[in-house]
């Protein structure tokens, strides 16, 4: 029964699949790579005759209990929570149980990403995983295993005792077996927080067992802080006109972006471009650093066991590492912003402008803004995490044949894309922020509050006074993430960081 429903076609699997197709006849249901040009017509029926004989209380329905028993009658024993997942991943109407297209659907995309990682796994090409391909793969995920842990992972799947597994065998065994954390689809699509856009208000990078233990963390930091540094002086003009747009534009003060730089140049000569740039790149080492340590300590305190988080513990987790991190640092914002909008011969430095704050407005003018600051970190998170894993997916589900790897257009265009909707969903609590931190550098201008500037903005300019400078800053977006990834590929070479 069990072994006249698997398609043993291989239509694109590895190449001597077919020869050793017969040898592997263990697991309850597989789909159909040929489309029926190989296995007939009638492969569907077989399909359904599976799926009745694990439908044990004859509802049309697979739920978690039915899984349980038909899998067990079939000589396959799962967790509970190993059939919860599969449920979960295929119920696509959320009423608990897999109808048949559901069913089918699930094993259709499940069997994709299985395949992916059987070829990531198959370093020769050869079509059979052994045991140092296994070792190998796991030392790239930072997982260390002997050789005898490696054949004994062998063991469990191998079923003609050739000591190595080809397709059907690795199909067989994991196919109604939930794989969370594919580990290729991982490694290549790590949301990497070196495309710097200026906005320090993504979730933290991860970082595997190996790269922590090795101290190759802190290279893949400094890199990217040093690629950041680059990526912000060199759009550090349309940085500051971005500000001052912020700032100073209005219905009866409407600045574009030639004008813009015409009056910086004039007021201040062609050096005033950069006002503010030089406390910019000095608060990305301590905010990077600061930001990477809160991550790991609520890693921790979720309380998880995974090596990398889902993403809504990421979420969680990178939200509140951020708001630590800003916390920390937020006093250097202000700083940035009052030396972005500062006049020539105003302050003489960065001390010098956070001596005459202090003594002017005291402490608290350190952290105006700070509420504004700290309610936009959860819309560009999520929303940056969100738009990135939906483009994956789809990307995955459209593209991804024989690879999961992407390469570096695709990985730059899914990050650049993210980004820039997560900045679109704070923009207006980003612009708030900033006219709260500037407050006192203009001059006459009232202490105003957070609600209150909204609805200032709102009555005397609309909706679109929320987004004056959103064009100055879209414009930074695409040249700075492709120099700070060019400025990271060059500084990893330098300090010997091996490529993920």
């Amino acid at each position: 029964m069990v072994s006249s429903v698997l398609c043993r076609c291989v239509a694109s699997p590895p190449p001597d699949a077919a020869a050793t197709a017969s040898s592997s006849a263990s697991s309850p249901a597989s789909v159909d790579p040929c489309g029926g040009a190989v296995c007939g017509p009638d492969h569907q029926l077989r399909l359904w005759s599976l799926f009745q004989t694990l439908d044990v209380n004859r509802d049309g329905g697979l739920c978690v209990n039915d899984l349980a028993v038909g899998l067990r009658r079939l000589g396959l024993h799962r967790t509970e929570g190993e059939l919860q997942k599969i449920v979960q991943a295929g119920d696509k109407d959320l009423d608990g149980q897999l109808d048949f297209e559901e069913f089918v659907h699930y094993l259709q995309d499940h069997e994709k990403k299985l395949r992916l990682v059987f070829k990531s796994l198959d370093k020769k090409n050869d079509g059979r995983i052994d045991a140092q391909e296994i070792m190998q793969s796991l030392r790239d995920l930072g997982v260390k295993i002997s050789e005898q842990q490696a054949e004994k992972i062998l063991k469990s799947m191998d079923k003609n005792g050739t000591m190595t597994i080809d397709w059907n065998e690795w199909r067989d065994y994991h196919l109604l077996h939930p794989v969370e954390n594919i580990p290729e689809i991982i490694l290549y699509w790590k949301h990497s927080t070196i495309f710097d856009v200026g906005e320090n208000l993504t979730v933290p990078d991860e970082f595997t067992v190996e790269e922590r233990q090795t101290g190759m963390w802190w290279r893949h930091l400094v890199a990217g802080g040093g690629a950041g540094a680059v990526s912000r002086t060199c759009t550090a003009p349309l940085d500051r006109l971005k500000v001052l747009m912020q700032v100073h534009a209005s219905r009866s003060n409407n600045m574009c972006i030639v004008g813009g730089f015409t009056q910086m140049i004039r007021e201040g000569g062609a050096r005033s471009l950069w006002r503010g740039n030089g406390i910019n790149v000095l608060k990305i080492a301590p905010e990077s650093a600061i930001k990477f340590m809160a991550y790991e300590q609520i890693k921790r305190l979720v309380g998880t066991d995974q090596e990398t988080l889902r993403i809504h513990e990421r979420l969680v987790a990178g939200s509140l590492a951020g708001a630590i991190a800003q916390s920390s640092i937020y006093p250097m914002e202000v700083l940035k912003t009052r030396m972005a909008l500062r006049k020539t011969g105003q302050y003489s430095g960065m001390l010098d402008c956070a001596r005459k704050i202090l003594a002017r407005e005291g402490v608290a003018a350190f952290y105006k803004g700070y509420v504004p600051n700290m309610l936009g970190i959860i819309p560009y998170a999520g929303i940056d995490l969100a738009v990135y894993e939906t483009l994956k997916n789809a990307w995955l589900q459209r593209y991804a044949v024989n690879s999961a790897d992407p390469g570096v257009f695709v990985l730059l265009a899914c990050g650049t894309m993210s980004s820039t909707c997560g900045q679109l969903a704070s923009y207006p609590l980003a612009l708030v922020r900033t006219r709260m931190q500037a407050q006192a550098s203009v001059e006459g201008a009232p202490e105003v509050s957070m609600s209150s500037l909204f609805k200032q903005i709102l009555r005397t300019e609309g909706a679109f006074g929320l987004y004056r400078g959103l064009a100055p800053n879209f414009m930074k977006v695409i040249p700075a993430v492709s120099i700070s990834y060019v400025v990271y590929e060059n500084l990893k070479i330098t300090l010997g960081v091996q490529s993920r």
